[in-house]
């Protein structure tokens, strides 16, 4: 996607939140990696004790052309990690940030493929990327890129990213990229997805906990080379006309559901300050789900429940209707809060809800 904007996402990241990074915030090794295409950097190169970074000399490095390369980023730069999470809730997928400065006319990477989907949001400079025909089709992790198996075929396209521009690059594309004049700075979101095979493997998981045909045995003498497939192979057939018949495909789905909700931690910057503003909440406060809250609620006779990062949050059944509203609306007074609660009872209720970190004060 061109923009035409560069300075779309300088909220997102800049220079100076790397050199912070780097700086104050004790990154280690594998976290800080330095990668050069035309030769290799050990981490004894550029580390203390093989964790510890010599910040000197990784900088050092990067001015002599390697490419500085950090992981998680959105683990500690509340900008990314908020857009991440964004994307994240839209794709139902967990999503890692890692961080590119590459100094001009300079290449990080040969070509290769990456074994998960990547959004590439181009923060300043730019980047020559060639994309090459002959794609693994749709890569496991286990099948990461081997450059003694995998050959890309010819190349395809060739493009300059610019800042402001977004690039998606799904997982088996070979590619690769080379700075232009200037030094270049992006993001490449890896999207975490989940895949049909972990749904299979889920599925054969639970219904062998109940059918003891899928915890038998492999015949006896099967690895011999006289041995007689025949009867292994019908029983194979019938194990998964089994599975076909007691898989719980919802069960399965469901098993993934909590499986994202609980790898979404709670985005609670500035919470300190809102446990100090909590006993000051009126009707007229201004309140919101907080932002990048991932959950699922629960609802039967005795209770209504959220399920949010591993935590099994319960409330009265007959609040049911007001936590429902009050964490799917981003704005709202209390007084705006379904009637099936008093005045005294939205008041605790906006309470609870900001203890747990479901809900902030967005005005008093």
């Amino acid at each position: 996607m061109r923009r035409t904007k560069p300075d779309y996402f300088r909220e997102l990241l800049s220079l100076d939140d790397i050199d912070r990074v780097l700086t104050t915030l004790d990154r280690r090794y594998p976290d800080v990696l330095l990668k050069r295409a035309d030769c290799t950097i050990l981490p004894a190169d550029y580390t203390i004790d093989g964790s510890t970074l010599d910040v000197a000399r990784v900088f050092e490095l990067f001015e002599g052309g390697a490419t500085l390369t950090l992981a998680f980023l959105d683990t500690v730069l509340p900008n990314l990690e908020r857009i991440c999470r964004e994307i994240e809730i839209e794709l139902s997928m967990p999503l890692q940030a890692n961080v590119y400065l590459t100094p001009p006319g300079e290449q990080g990477a040969n070509v290769h493929f990456d074994t998960h989907d990547v959004f590439v949001l181009q923060v300043c400079g730019s980047k020559q990327w060639t994309i090459y025909d002959a794609p693994l089709p749709l890569p496991l992790p286990g099948q990461a890129f081997d450059p003694d198996l995998h050959r890309p075929g010819a190349a395809t396209q060739e493009f300059e990213l610019g800042a402001g521009d977004v690039l998606y690059i799904p997982r088996g594309w070979f590619h690769e990229a080379r700075t232009t004049g200037v030094t270049s700075l992006h993001i490449t979101a890896g999207v975490l997805r989940y895949t049909w095979t972990d749904v299979l493997l889920e599925l054969v998981s639970r219904v062998a906990l109940e059918e003891p045909a899928l915890r038998r045995a492999l015949p006896v003498g099967f690895a011999r080379e006289d041995f007689d497939r025949t009867a292994a192979r019908q029983t194979l057939s019938q194990l998964l006309l089994v599975l076909q018949a007691r898989a719980d495909a919802d069960g399965a789905l469901d098993h993934f559901v909590e499986r994202f909700i609980a790898d979404c931690p709670p985005l609670l910057r500035g919470q300190l300050r809102q446990l100090a503003a909590v006993e000051k909440l009126t009707l007229e406060t201004v309140l919101g789900a907080r932002v990048g809250l991932v959950h699922r609620l629960h609802r039967d006779d005795a209770s209504v429940t959220v399920e949010s990062y591993g935590r099994r949050i319960q409330f009265p059944a007959h609040a049911g209707d007001a936590v429902a509203f009050a964490l799917a609306n981003r704005r709202y007074c209390l007084r705006d809060i379904p009637a099936s609660l008093d005045e005294a009872g939205r008041l605790a209720l906006g309470r609870r809800l900001i203890r747990e970190g479901l809900v902030s004060i967005l005005a008093p």
